[in-house]
């Protein structure tokens, strides 16, 4: 039996009852002949804010003449985004993870609303990545990501720089190691055009990520935004959701286990941001696949770090795209066996036929050989232990520190902690402990980059440790624990540190404990009381009374 490629729209467009939402729709320039085709949403996240998907409008163009050349009729629509960038380090940063259930839902709520065959959707920030491919895999029509592109690196004093060096430089700036005028210049061209955040920052592993889920076609998330051959991506994308309507090929025969681990092991071999652990916890249960976070960690053992991209390396995303790109990192786990080679993938081609056709470019650097990796195991560690019997998320790519005692200095606040890196009141030996900034308590787990990025830039990057429930950013280095859970809201052993009790990292034992007995930390939780919440009404109160564990991906559903 031939496909049904009018499997929903039947229902919106055909007969003499739905002659209204014809009349409705041929009053926004819709034909007789367009309202025959298959229905094909194209759901952006263009938004004036930020670089990240400034150049989405342009990209949708393309990818709806590609459906339209292959027999569709496509329809865009917009939904929010929230730049981590530019609200790091302020209120508005809680709102950057709510933005991706928001984003998801509204999506979902249009595609089902006006029946589409299928989608293509548009991404550029962190949480519109996930958030699309969460839509996407709850919709579960023919459907596909199309990632934006990374940003160029800017130039400053004869080298790259990244809006990582910026953050960065905060902290060297107010320990007098940098000029005002040092700054301004930084500032002036760090970000030259469109484009995502241009390290192996979250934006970048997520489309890496989802490249190997199958979801987004192998090598076309890594062309940078402002390539010439971008617009031919988004192009051949709105023709290729339209053979996967032809075929039926919907995302969850896409998003399976196997191919949630071979995106984990993406992560892990480029040392990618820990905020892909909450994601793809957040789309296996979206997909109704079985993961836990101590799945990762699993993986992480037997992958090797390969890739040597910033934060703790050398190189940026573009600079990966021309050693070889994504394709050459999926030939890397291939010959090593730990790709599951079988795993469709929406080009119509298994992620094992799309590896085999990479090419390297001679003489790059940027993605050693199984021969010669930066290290034998993967760039994330799960630590669980007294301070985190729910476990939580290390980035050891970049440093190699796998021990650390130090005495606990406690902020009850991100701001009160950034104040206190800048007023010096850190010293080297110290572990810094933030908490009230997970999902709930937060709400919405802000990053830490200000902090962290602060704490590098005055020098102490090696000497001085941190522990959060809140979340770090994928331009974040350093031994930093994130995602500590319990959260402190809830009642986790981390709202019982006090100042000068004695943390303990200990990376080898996959241990983060505070120098307590069980007994003091009951005594000392008995005691606690649960703070007013932040937001009384609102979306951020919404999602504080739903929102799950970050150990389950702090998801609302």
């Amino acid at each position: 039996m031939p496909t049904d490629t009018r499997h929903k729209s039947h229902d919106l467009l055909d007969g003499p009852g739905r002659a209204p939402a014809r009349a409705m729709l041929k009053a926004v320039g819709f034909t007789d002949e367009d309202l025959t085709k298959p229905l094909v949403g194209v759901a952006n996240t263009w938004i004036e804010v930020m670089p990240c998907n400034y150049h989405l409008r342009r990209l949708s163009e393309r990818v709806k003449a590609g459906i339209r050349a292959a027999g569709g009729t496509p329809i865009e629509y917009n939904t929010i985004a929230v730049s981590d960038g530019i609200s790091m380090g302020t209120e508005g940063m809680k709102a950057s993870l709510i933005s991706r259930e928001v984003i998801a839902d509204s999506i979902e709520l249009v595609a089902r609303g006006h029946l589409f065959d299928a989608v293509v959707a548009l991404s550029g920030c962190d949480k519109t990545i996930p958030g699309t491919v969460m839509a996407l895999a709850r919709l579960n029509v023919p459907s596909l990501m199309l990632y934006g592109g990374s940003i160029m690196p800017g130039q400053f004093q004869g080298h790259d720089v990244t809006i990582q060096d910026v953050f960065e430089a905060v902290g060297r700036h107010a320990s007098g190691k940098m000029s005002n005028a040092e700054l301004k210049d930084l500032e002036d061209h760090a970000c030259p055009g469109p484009g995502a955040c241009g390290g192996q920052f979250t934006a970048n592993t997520m489309a890496i990520a989802f490249e190997f889920l199958g979801i987004s076609p192998m090598g076309m998330n890594g062309v940078p935004a402002m390539d010439s051959h971008k617009d031919d991506v988004a192009f051949r994308c709105g023709k290729m959701v339209m053979d996967l309507l032809k075929q039926d090929l919907r995302p969850r025969k896409i998003i399976t286990r196997k191919s949630i681990e071979n995106a984990i092991a993406s992560v892990a071999t480029t040392g990618g941001s820990t905020n892909a652990v909450l994601h793809l916890l957040a789309v296996a249960r979206e997909a109704g696949v079985r993961l836990t976070i101590d799945d990762f960690d699993k993986i992480n053992r037997k992958v090797p770090l390969l890739a040597d991209l910033k934060p703790g390396g050398r190189f940026t995303a573009s600079d990966l795209y021309a050693a070889g790109g994504t394709t050459l990192v999926a030939k890397r786990l291939l010959d090593a066996g730990i790709l599951h080679p079988d795993q469709p993938t929406v080009t119509g081609k298994t992620i094992g036929e799309e590896a085999k056709g990479a090419t390297e470019t001679p003489g790059q650097q940027v993605l050693r050989p199984l021969s010669d990796p930066l290290k034998a195991t993967g760039g994330q560690v799960i630590l669980k232990g007294n301070l985190a019997p729910e476990g939580c998320v290390v980035k050891v790519a970049g440093h190699s520190m796998m021990k650390f005692r130090g005495p606990a200095k406690v902020y009850d606040r991100e701001e009160a902690a950034f104040a206190a890196v800048k007023a010096g009141r850190i010293k080297a030996g110290d572990v810094v402990v933030i908490r009230y900034e997970g999902p709930a308590g937060g709400p919405g787990m802000r990053e830490m980059l200000g902090v962290t990025a602060a704490i590098v830039g005055e020098g102490l990057g090696d000497s001085v440790t941190l522990l959060t429930d809140g979340r770090f950013s994928g331009a974040t280095h350093g031994l930093m624990a994130g995602h500590v859970a319990p959260e402190a809201a809830k009642k986790g052993p981390i709202a019982a540190v006090k100042n000068g009790d004695m943390i303990v990292f200990d990376i080898a034992k996959r241990r983060l404990d505070v120098e307590l007995t069980a007994k003091e930390i009951k005594a000392r939780l008995s005691k606690w009381k649960a703070p007013a919440p932040r937001y009384t009404m609102g979306v951020m109160a919404k999602y504080a009374r739903h929102v799950s564990s970050a150990s389950e991906g702090a998801v609302t559903t």
